[in-house]
């Protein structure tokens, strides 16, 4: 067995899970976008949670800011998931209070409106090159993929943002290149697409063990979905609205360990050094 770099080695935070061992034979790595990557979304829920709590019925008795506290846990609860899913949850919630929910087309459709509204002037910023993509990528993600794609590693990218905004976003960052063809994202029929279909593809289309995969995310789903199969799951636990800041989100952090993340980052600076301790050669 190789030696491992020494932790002093990490110039950030990088915390590794009581039950971490290293990995060899891995060549297959799979990223979340939003939170992960691109950042061109940062602030969503500020926009899915006061939706949810203005559709909302209220209860007797029950405050503004307790109907948001409830439409937040249950937004990041299903965080990771296809959009739809938490318009789902929302049309529960409206019906179990006694109202009369509309389609969760709907609602998903009125949230990317609002949602269009907070983030046009980054995607226009972007397109005209008043904003560097560098500018809304979490801190050091370009020269880790380009690391990856260097080293011979095969990337995968899968949102459970629609796959026309993913394909638009990551191309617009200059990301896209490093994932073409395998970048997968939410369909019109959700039962068409989720990101543990994405990795019994992998599996399946490489014919390799669950093993040989290592996993970026912020979202319980990825880090869930990897560790059920075996694989290694790094939990990217951004500041996403202090970029570079190197503080690891304690939310973020709390949720993925408790899903079985294996190593916890606040974002890529670290991520050569963090890539050799991971794998054995």
């Amino acid at each position: 067995m190789a030696t491992r770099p020494s932790t002093d080695q990490f110039q950030g935070s990088v915390e590794f899970a009581p039950g971490f061992r290293p990995r060899s034979g891995v060549r297959h790595v799979l990223f979340d976008f939003d939170g992960t990557l691109s950042l061109i979304r940062q602030g969503w829920p500020e926009v899915m949670a006061p939706m949810f709590a203005e559709m909302l019925p209220p209860l007797p008795g029950e405050s503004d800011e307790d109907r948001l506290r409830l439409a937040y846990e249950d937004i990041m609860r299903l965080n990771g998931k296809q959009t739809i899913y938490q318009m789902i949850q929302l049309a529960e919630r409206v019906r179990e209070r006694g109202g009369e929910p509309k389609d969760p087309l709907w609602y998903k459709r009125e949230y990317l409106r609002r949602l269009h509204e907070r983030i046009r002037h980054r995607i226009e910023g972007l397109r005209s090159g008043r904003i560097r993509p560098d500018d809304l990528l979490v801190y050091k993600a370009r020269p880790f993929l380009e690391i990856l794609r260097r080293r011979g590693f095969i990337l995968y990218l899968a949102s459970g943002t629609d796959e026309i905004f993913v394909k638009e976003e990551a191309a617009l960052l200059d990301i896209a290149r490093h994932f073409e063809p395998h970048i997968y994202g939410a369909q019109d029929d959700y039962k068409r697409f989720s990101k543990k279909m994405v990795i019994e593809h992998i599996l399946a289309a490489n014919r390799i063990e669950g093993r040989r995969l290592l996993s970026f995310g912020d979202g319980y789903v990825e880090i869930q979905n990897t560790k059920e199969v075996g694989g290694l799951a790094v939990a990217v636990a951004s500041d996403e609205a202090h970029n570079g800041s190197g503080r690891v989100d304690p939310w973020k952090r709390r949720r993925l360990l408790g899903v079985g993340a294996d190593v916890v980052i606040p974002d890529y600076r670290d991520a050569e050094p963090l890539l050799d301790y991971l794998l054995e050669p």
